[in-house]
C-alpha cells in the first residue's frame, strides 16, 4: 500500500502501462517489417498487443522472474496474437457477461482464467489466446471438493495446452483449427447422414470437434480420452 501523500504509482498500473507499451512497440515492430499487411490490420494488431498487455500488466499474469514468462509474453504480442486479440475480446465480453475473475490460477501463470464468463456451451471451458472463460464449469474453482481438483486439473492440463498450442503454432494453430472444424464437420455431416441419421449430430461433432488434432492432443494431455460426448464409432483409436 502507498503511504498518505505517496504519488508514485502502484506497481499493477505502472505494469499494465509498462508492459501494454511494450507489447505495442513490439507488435509494430513484427507488422512494419510485413511491408504487404493493410494499414488497418496493423492498426488492429498493435491495438490487441497493446490492450493484452496492459491487461496482463494490471492483472500481473506473465512470469518476469523466469525466461519462460518473457517469452510467453513476446510470442503473445506476435506470433500469436491473431488469437490473443480474440482473448482481448472475451475480456472486454466478460467485463458485461457475468463472470469471475480467478486470480489464483491467473497470477504469474502466463495466462487468464475467468472461473465464469462467456462459453459456447454450458459446462464447456473456452480459450482464446491466453484467456479461459468458463473454467469453473458446474463446479467453480474454489475449495478442494474432488469436483473441483478435477475442475482445476482439467484447466491446467487440457486449457492449458490450447494456450501452449496457440504460442507453438500462432496463426497456423488458428486456421488449422478452423479448417479442421468446417471440412471435418462437412464429412461428419455426409457420413452421419449415410451411417448413422439418429446420431448425426454426434458424429458431426465428434468429427468437427473431438477428433480435431489440437482437441485430441489436449485430451489426451488430461488423460481424458476418449471423451464421454464422442461417437464410439468414430473417435480417434475407438477400436484400441
Amino acid at each position: 500500500m502507498t503511504e498518505p501523500g505517496d504519488r508514485r504509482l502502484p506497481a499493477s498500473v505502472l505494469e499494465a502501462v509498462t508492459v501494454g507499451l511494450a507489447g505495442a512497440g513490439l507488435a509494430w515492430l513484427c507488422v512494419a517489417a510485413l511491408r504487404w499487411i493493410p494499414a488497418p490490420l496493423e492498426v488492429a494488431a498493435v491495438g490487441a498487443a497493446g490492450l493484452n498487455g496492459a491487461i496482463s500488466g494490471a492483472k500481473g499474469v506473465y512470469r518476469w522472474s523466469r525466461p519462460h514468462g518473457w517469452m510467453c509474453w513476446g510470442l503473445d504480442s506476435t506470433w500469436g496474437l491473431i488469437s490473443v486479440a480474440g482473448g482481448v475480446l472475451l475480456h472486454l465480453v466478460n467485463a458485461v457477461h457475468p463472470s469471475s475473475y480467478f486470480d489464483g490460477m491467473s497470477r504469474r501463470t502466463n495466462r487468464h482464467v475467468y472461473e465464469g464468463g462467456f462459453t459456447f456451451r454450458s459446462r464447456f471451458a473456452i480459450t482464446f489466446g491466453n484467456v479461459v472463460s468458463a473454467a469453473g464449469g458446474d463446479t467453480g474453482l474454489r475449495g478442494e471438493s474432488p469436483q473441483v481438483l478435477r475442475r482445476r486439473q482439467l484447466i491446467e492440463r487440457h486449457e492449458g495446452t490450447h494456450v501452449l498450442q496457440n504460442r507453438m503454432f500462432g496463426p497456423l494453430y488458428v486456421l488449422g483449427y478452423g479448417a479442421w472444424l468446417v471440412l471435418a464437420g462437412g464429412a461428419g455431416l455426409v457420413v452421419g447422414l449415410l451411417m448413422d441419421r439418429r446420431n448425426w449430430r454426434s458424429v458431426v461433432e465428434t468429427f468437427a470437434y473431438y477428433d480435431n488434432p489440437f482437441e485430441y492432443w489436449a485430451y489426451r494431455k488430461d488423460g481424458y480420452w476418449p471423451p464421454l460426448g464422442a461417437h464410439p464409432r468414430f473417435v480417434w483409436n475407438a477400436g484400441s
